[in-house]
């Protein structure tokens, strides 16, 4: 009986999962198992779902258990390889693809994921090969003179010009100025872009450049604060102050979805001296349109530099721009120099944003030690002097991009296969030991755009609205701004002490959008990875 009930419950997660509702399928396939713990196809089948939800250690460890039930399980191959690719472990995913294609040859699928194993595997290889001790500047080593603007290129005209400052080992520095950039510009790029259109690589490569240039100049943990009517604060030398700010907005994922950013902004508001924007990471990769919304950020950046600020996501690194899209989508629509550039920009994003000196924002989460403070933050060297932009795959600087919160208390492994999981004891700590009122990060889809979750003290925001065009999941963004019910007289400077403290100097407020219509191109369009949603 059991097993005659465990399978009702398994062609029910088939169909919650057919209808991408994720977590009730894993629910309906953990209740089979229950049932029945013999049939490796439960577990396989749960594998799946974690995959959609990009949970690829947990459907790694649903593979196994499938195959220690049954060795000779075939999707349970076929998913660790896919799960494995996910984690950018190439060399093992080839293994079970080759297992795979031992009992079916003709795979199709199976075959092109271990193509592109064995092609990454080759390509990995001979650029270690090559590689000398020295790290090449892309952004310093171009020569503005020589690129020509592309013949066909009717927009605004820019004025490029750079200052190269030269050490005893060659080019330390390099100022860029661009005369032309103006509002202007960017209502021509934006229309553009909506015809399909590009820039010239020339203007590419000089955005790039000065992005550059001001992020360098920003702290790993970037400070922003705005005033309060009812609060006479006393600033750090280390905090950027805007004394006409009313407003914060925090926004999470964008996964180049460039129509949805286009309507986050009309909705909610654009980027000015009153309304400051943070972007908090994955803001290229999935979508197809990575290369126009990191380029509509890095104008506005350029444009309103104390208004609107980028935190580096998990995909902001080369390992997974590589897997899930934006080499590919630069390399079609620019160059392969172009990625380069960016790349070299992506190492030189601030890792975390510390908003009114109480709210914490960075990508993914929180630490495997509860020693680490704010100060630490503040003293990870994004420059490192092997000239390196790709972040170490552990410590502080690999955890703010890739942990993940957990609903029971404590530490565990990551789902992901990398960083790990932390409770809500472990949130409350940091907060209380750092004088913070709470934490917001990104990283994870959440059907309803933002989560309130560890009792009030985490917020996940994510902004990237039917997401894949596949999951059905509202955007979200939450904004911070004064409490105008706030009284001075009665905070004792403990309220912090308190998550949902009544008497907060400030109240976030959240918003919610849906997704928009675009372009008939599927994600991931220019992507030879062959690795997909």
């Amino acid at each position: 009986m059991s097993k005659a009930e465990a399978l009702k419950f398994k062609d029910l997660g088939n169909a919650l999962l057919k209808d991408h509702k994720y977590n009730e399928a894993i629910d309906a396939y953990t209740k089979a198992i229950e049932l029945d713990a013999s049939n490796p196809i439960f577990y396989s089948n749960r594998a799946q779902v974690h995959i959609k939800l990009e949970a690829y250690g947990l459907a790694l460890s649903d593979c196994d258990t499938a195959l220690k039930v049954d060795p000779s399980f075939v999707k349970a191959y076929y998913r660790k390889g896919v799960s494995l690719m996910a984690m950018l472990d190439y060399k093992a995913a080839q293994s079970n693809f080759r297992i795979v294609l031992k009992k079916i040859p003709n795979d199709k699928a199976t075959s092109e994921n271990l193509k592109q194993c064995v092609n990454y595997l080759k390509k990995e290889a001979f650029e270690k090969a090559i590689a000398g001790d020295d790290k090449t500047s892309v952004i310093y080593s171009l020569d503005y003179d020589s690129i020509l603007v592309e013949k066909s290129w009717d927009g605004p005209a820019l004025d490029i010009s750079t200052s190269k400052k030269s050490g005893g080992d060659g080019v330390q520095d390099m100022d860029i100025e661009i005369k032309g950039l103006d509002i202007d510009y960017l209502k021509f790029m934006i229309k553009r872009f909506k015809e399909g259109g590009k820039l010239p690589k020339k203007h590419v490569f000089a955005i790039i450049a000065k992005v550059h240039q001001i992020l360098k100049q920003e702290a790993s943990m970037v400070e922003v604060s705005i005033p309060h009517p009812d609060i006479s604060s006393e600033y750090s030398s280390d905090e950027v102050v805007l004394p006409d700010g009313k407003k914060v907005t925090v926004v999470g994922d964008t996964h180049g979805q460039f129509y949805d950013v286009l309507n986050l902004f009309s909705r909610f508001g654009h980027v000015s001296d009153d309304h400051i924007f943070l972007f908090n990471g994955d803001f290229v990769d999935r979508g197809s349109w990575s290369c126009e919304v990191a380029l509509y950020l890095y104008v506005l950046k350029i444009l309103f530099p104390r208004s609107i600020y980028i935190n580096r996501g998990n995909h902001e690194t080369n390992d997974m721009n590589k897997t899930y899209g934006f080499t590919d989508e630069c390399e079609a629509k620019y160059s392969k120099k172009v990625f380069e550039a960016f790349a070299e920009s992506f190492g030189a994003l601030p890792l975390a944003t510390l908003i009114n000196q109480l709210y914490l924002v960075m990508h993914g989460g929180l630490f495997s030690n509860d020693k680490v403070t704010l100060a630490d933050i503040k003293k990870i060297n994004r420059f490192p002097t092997s000239g390196s932009s790709q972040p170490p795959r552990e410590g502080l600087a690999m955890e703010l991009l890739w942990t993940d919160p957990q609903p029971e208390n404590g530490r565990s492994p990551s789902k992901r296969g990398l960083g790990i999981q932390f409770g809500p004891d472990i949130t409350e700590r940091f907060c209380l030991t750092n004088k913070i009122r709470k934490v917001l990060r990104s990283h994870e889809v959440r059907m309803e755009g933002v989560e309130f979750e560890h009792k009030g003290r985490l917020i996940t925001v994510f902004s990237a609205p039917n997401y894949c065009d596949s999951t059905g999941n509202l955007g979200g963004v939450v904004h911070i701004q004064p409490n105008l019910k706030y009284d001075a007289s009665k905070d004792d400077g403990e309220g912090y002490r308190n998550a949902d403290d009544p008497n907060c100097p400030w109240v976030l407020l959240t918003e919610t959008f849906s997704a928009v219509p675009h372009p008939d191109l599927k994600p991931m369009a220019y992507s030879k990875s062959g690795f997909g949603f």
